[in-house]
Protein backbone atom coordinates (compact mmCIF):
# COMPACT_ATOMS: atom_id res chain seq x y z
CA UNK A 1 0.00 0.00 0.00
CA UNK A 2 1.42 3.47 -0.63
CA UNK A 3 1.42 6.14 1.68
CA UNK A 4 -0.06 8.68 -0.90
CA UNK A 5 -3.32 9.27 -1.94
CA UNK A 6 -4.08 9.77 -5.53
CA UNK A 7 -6.72 12.34 -4.82
CA UNK A 8 -9.04 13.99 -1.87
CA UNK A 9 -11.78 11.43 -3.17
CA UNK A 10 -9.42 8.52 -2.80
CA UNK A 11 -8.89 9.82 0.52
CA UNK A 12 -12.07 10.16 1.93
CA UNK A 13 -12.95 6.73 0.96
CA UNK A 14 -9.87 5.33 2.29
CA UNK A 15 -10.95 7.15 5.67
CA UNK A 16 -14.35 5.96 5.40
CA UNK A 17 -14.45 3.00 8.08
CA UNK A 18 -13.13 5.11 11.01
CA UNK A 19 -14.08 9.25 9.55
CA UNK A 20 -17.03 10.86 8.02
CA UNK A 21 -15.99 13.20 5.73
CA UNK A 22 -19.73 13.79 4.04
CA UNK A 23 -21.29 17.06 4.85
CA UNK A 24 -19.46 17.12 8.38
CA UNK A 25 -16.68 16.06 9.58
CA UNK A 26 -16.87 13.04 12.48
CA UNK A 27 -14.58 10.36 13.85
CA UNK A 28 -16.39 6.68 13.64
CA UNK A 29 -13.90 5.07 14.99
CA UNK A 30 -10.96 6.52 17.27
CA UNK A 31 -8.97 3.48 17.78
CA UNK A 32 -9.03 2.40 14.06
CA UNK A 33 -8.20 6.05 13.26
CA UNK A 34 -4.90 5.90 15.80
CA UNK A 35 -3.20 3.10 13.67
CA UNK A 36 -2.57 3.60 9.67
CA UNK A 37 -4.96 6.40 8.76
CA UNK A 38 -3.30 9.09 10.79
CA UNK A 39 0.59 7.48 9.41
CA UNK A 40 -0.90 8.68 6.01
CA UNK A 41 -2.77 11.87 6.81
CA UNK A 42 0.67 13.01 8.73
CA UNK A 43 2.74 11.56 5.31
CA UNK A 44 0.25 13.52 2.94
CA UNK A 45 0.20 16.25 5.24
CA UNK A 46 4.17 17.01 4.39
CA UNK A 47 5.14 15.37 1.33
CA UNK A 48 2.08 15.45 -1.38
CA UNK A 49 3.13 17.26 -4.02
CA UNK A 50 0.08 18.75 -4.82
CA UNK A 51 -0.60 21.99 -2.62
CA UNK A 52 -4.24 21.70 -2.72
CA UNK A 53 -4.38 17.54 -1.62
CA UNK A 54 -1.44 18.94 0.96
CA UNK A 55 -4.12 21.77 2.29
CA UNK A 56 -7.00 19.41 2.83
CA UNK A 57 -5.26 17.32 4.74
CA UNK A 58 -3.72 19.49 7.15
CA UNK A 59 -7.62 20.82 7.72
CA UNK A 60 -9.32 17.85 8.16
CA UNK A 61 -6.15 16.61 10.64
CA UNK A 62 -6.71 19.95 12.35
CA UNK A 63 -10.76 19.24 12.70
CA UNK A 64 -9.93 15.44 13.58
CA UNK A 65 -7.80 16.55 16.86
CA UNK A 66 -10.04 19.20 18.14
CA UNK A 67 -12.87 16.23 17.93
CA UNK A 68 -10.06 14.30 19.61
CA UNK A 69 -9.64 16.79 22.49
CA UNK A 70 -5.90 17.78 21.45
CA UNK A 71 -6.02 21.86 21.25
CA UNK A 72 -3.68 24.17 19.86
CA UNK A 73 -3.50 26.76 23.03
CA UNK A 74 -1.45 29.51 24.44
CA UNK A 75 0.09 28.79 27.71
CA UNK A 76 -0.32 32.42 28.80
CA UNK A 77 -3.10 31.20 31.55
CA UNK A 78 -0.53 28.96 32.82
CA UNK A 79 2.15 31.40 33.13
CA UNK A 80 -0.51 33.71 35.09
CA UNK A 81 -0.63 30.78 37.38
CA UNK A 82 2.21 30.31 38.20
CA UNK A 83 2.89 34.07 38.59
CA UNK A 84 -0.17 34.25 41.62
CA UNK A 85 1.63 31.22 43.17
CA UNK A 86 -1.90 29.01 42.15
CA UNK A 87 0.36 26.33 40.65
CA UNK A 88 4.35 25.60 41.54
CA UNK A 89 6.87 22.52 41.38
CA UNK A 90 7.52 21.71 37.74
CA UNK A 91 9.12 23.47 34.67
CA UNK A 92 7.98 24.23 31.18
CA UNK A 93 10.06 22.21 28.68
CA UNK A 94 10.49 23.49 25.24
CA UNK A 95 11.35 21.04 22.65
CA UNK A 96 12.85 22.33 19.22
CA UNK A 97 11.79 19.81 16.76
CA UNK A 98 14.40 19.97 13.76
CA UNK A 99 13.38 16.52 11.93
CA UNK A 100 12.01 13.49 12.11
CA UNK A 101 8.65 15.84 13.99
CA UNK A 102 5.83 13.39 13.74
CA UNK A 103 8.39 10.63 15.26
CA UNK A 104 9.65 13.10 17.91
CA UNK A 105 6.03 14.83 18.61
CA UNK A 106 4.86 11.31 19.39
CA UNK A 107 7.77 10.04 22.19
CA UNK A 108 7.20 13.81 23.73
CA UNK A 109 3.15 12.98 24.21
CA UNK A 110 3.84 9.55 24.81
CA UNK A 111 6.73 10.37 27.68
CA UNK A 112 4.29 13.30 29.55
CA UNK A 113 1.13 10.50 29.54
CA UNK A 114 3.00 7.89 31.03
CA UNK A 115 5.09 10.38 33.44
CA UNK A 116 1.34 12.70 33.90
CA UNK A 117 3.90 15.87 33.14
CA UNK A 118 2.34 17.07 30.14
CA UNK A 119 3.18 20.89 30.18
CA UNK A 120 5.85 20.84 27.27
CA UNK A 121 6.01 23.18 24.26
CA UNK A 122 6.63 22.64 20.69
CA UNK A 123 8.91 25.18 19.20
CA UNK A 124 10.64 26.30 16.18
CA UNK A 125 12.60 29.17 15.50
CA UNK A 126 12.74 31.08 12.02
CA UNK A 127 16.08 30.19 11.09
CA UNK A 128 15.17 26.37 11.82
CA UNK A 129 11.96 26.98 9.86
CA UNK A 130 14.27 27.95 6.48
CA UNK A 131 17.48 25.23 6.99
CA UNK A 132 14.58 22.69 7.60
CA UNK A 133 11.97 23.33 5.10
CA UNK A 134 9.18 23.38 8.06
CA UNK A 135 6.84 25.82 7.45
CA UNK A 136 4.28 26.96 9.90
CA UNK A 137 1.20 25.18 8.91
CA UNK A 138 2.98 22.10 8.21
CA UNK A 139 4.78 21.93 11.60
CA UNK A 140 1.30 22.44 13.74
CA UNK A 141 -0.55 19.82 12.11
CA UNK A 142 2.14 17.10 12.21
CA UNK A 143 2.48 18.00 15.88
CA UNK A 144 -1.40 17.55 15.62
CA UNK A 145 -1.26 14.27 13.78
CA UNK A 146 1.09 13.13 16.65
CA UNK A 147 -1.63 13.88 19.43
CA UNK A 148 -3.86 11.80 17.59
CA UNK A 149 -2.05 8.80 17.45
CA UNK A 150 -0.67 8.59 21.16
CA UNK A 151 -4.25 9.49 22.63
CA UNK A 152 -3.21 12.72 23.80
CA UNK A 153 -6.34 15.12 24.88
CA UNK A 154 -5.46 18.72 26.23
CA UNK A 155 -3.99 21.52 25.45
CA UNK A 156 -1.35 21.32 22.61
CA UNK A 157 1.24 24.56 22.81
CA UNK A 158 2.96 25.35 19.85
CA UNK A 159 5.30 28.43 20.46
CA UNK A 160 7.44 30.31 17.20
CA UNK A 161 10.97 30.47 18.30
CA UNK A 162 13.57 33.40 18.07
CA UNK A 163 11.22 35.27 15.39
CA UNK A 164 14.88 37.03 14.81
CA UNK A 165 15.22 40.69 13.31
CA UNK A 166 18.65 40.51 11.05
CA UNK A 167 20.57 43.86 11.72
CA UNK A 168 22.09 44.36 8.01
CA UNK A 169 18.55 44.31 7.10
CA UNK A 170 17.08 46.41 9.75
CA UNK A 171 19.71 49.05 9.34
CA UNK A 172 19.17 48.93 5.46
CA UNK A 173 15.18 49.56 5.58
CA UNK A 174 13.66 49.12 9.14
CA UNK A 175 10.40 49.10 8.31
CA UNK A 176 11.11 46.16 5.22
CA UNK A 177 12.71 44.21 7.89
CA UNK A 178 10.02 44.75 10.49
CA UNK A 179 7.35 44.03 7.92
CA UNK A 180 8.75 40.56 6.86
CA UNK A 181 8.87 39.83 10.89
CA UNK A 182 5.13 40.53 10.79
CA UNK A 183 4.42 38.77 7.77
CA UNK A 184 5.81 35.36 9.56
CA UNK A 185 3.58 36.05 12.76
CA UNK A 186 0.60 36.07 10.40
CA UNK A 187 1.70 32.93 9.33
CA UNK A 188 2.31 31.28 12.37
CA UNK A 189 -0.65 32.43 14.48
CA UNK A 190 -3.00 31.69 11.48
CA UNK A 191 -1.21 28.52 11.90
CA UNK A 192 -1.74 27.95 15.37
CA UNK A 193 0.88 28.94 17.03
CA UNK A 194 -0.18 30.72 20.27
CA UNK A 195 2.99 31.53 21.96
CA UNK A 196 5.73 33.56 20.10
CA UNK A 197 9.55 34.68 21.18
CA UNK A 198 10.30 37.69 19.65
CA UNK A 199 13.91 37.99 19.30
CA UNK A 200 14.64 41.76 18.53
CA UNK A 201 17.85 41.59 20.89
CA UNK A 202 20.05 41.19 17.51
CA UNK A 203 19.40 45.44 17.44
CA UNK A 204 21.24 46.45 20.46
CA UNK A 205 23.85 48.30 19.74
CA UNK A 206 26.66 48.92 22.03
CA UNK A 207 28.45 51.63 20.60
CA UNK A 208 25.42 53.97 21.78
CA UNK A 209 26.75 55.83 24.68
CA UNK A 210 24.06 54.31 27.01
CA UNK A 211 21.77 51.24 27.72
CA UNK A 212 18.26 52.92 27.04
CA UNK A 213 20.00 53.91 23.66
CA UNK A 214 21.45 50.45 23.31
CA UNK A 215 18.36 48.81 23.88
CA UNK A 216 15.88 51.47 22.07
CA UNK A 217 15.59 49.51 19.19
CA UNK A 218 14.94 46.36 20.68
CA UNK A 219 12.21 47.55 22.88
CA UNK A 220 10.78 49.69 20.35
CA UNK A 221 10.53 46.74 17.77
CA UNK A 222 9.30 44.00 20.53
CA UNK A 223 6.59 46.46 21.68
CA UNK A 224 5.74 46.79 17.93
CA UNK A 225 5.61 43.54 16.97
CA UNK A 226 3.81 42.69 20.40
CA UNK A 227 1.11 45.43 19.29
CA UNK A 228 0.52 43.64 16.43
CA UNK A 229 0.34 40.06 17.93
CA UNK A 230 -2.77 41.13 19.28
CA UNK A 231 -4.22 43.00 16.65
CA UNK A 232 -3.76 39.52 14.70
CA UNK A 233 -4.39 37.05 17.42
CA UNK A 234 -8.17 34.69 17.21
CA UNK A 235 -10.81 36.10 19.46
CA UNK A 236 -10.64 34.69 22.66
CA UNK A 237 -6.87 33.23 22.80
CA UNK A 238 -4.24 35.95 24.03
CA UNK A 239 -1.10 34.77 22.64
CA UNK A 240 1.67 34.47 24.66
CA UNK A 241 4.50 36.74 24.09
CA UNK A 242 8.33 36.40 25.13
CA UNK A 243 11.24 39.32 24.50
CA UNK A 244 14.88 38.94 24.19
CA UNK A 245 17.45 41.20 25.93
Amino acid sequence: MTLRFMSVEDMENYLAPCVQTEEKVKILDAKKLRGDPIDRLAYNAVFHEDQEQRGVTRALIKELAVQSGAVLSSIQGLYDAMGRGDVAGFTVPAVNIRGMTYDVARALFRAGLKNNSTSFIFEIAKSEMGYTKQEPAEYSVVILAAAIKEGYVGPVFVQGDHFQFNMKNFKADPKKEAESIKKLITKAVSAGFYNIDIDSSTLVDMDRPDVPSQQRDNFEQCAEMTKFIRSVEPKGITVSVGGEI
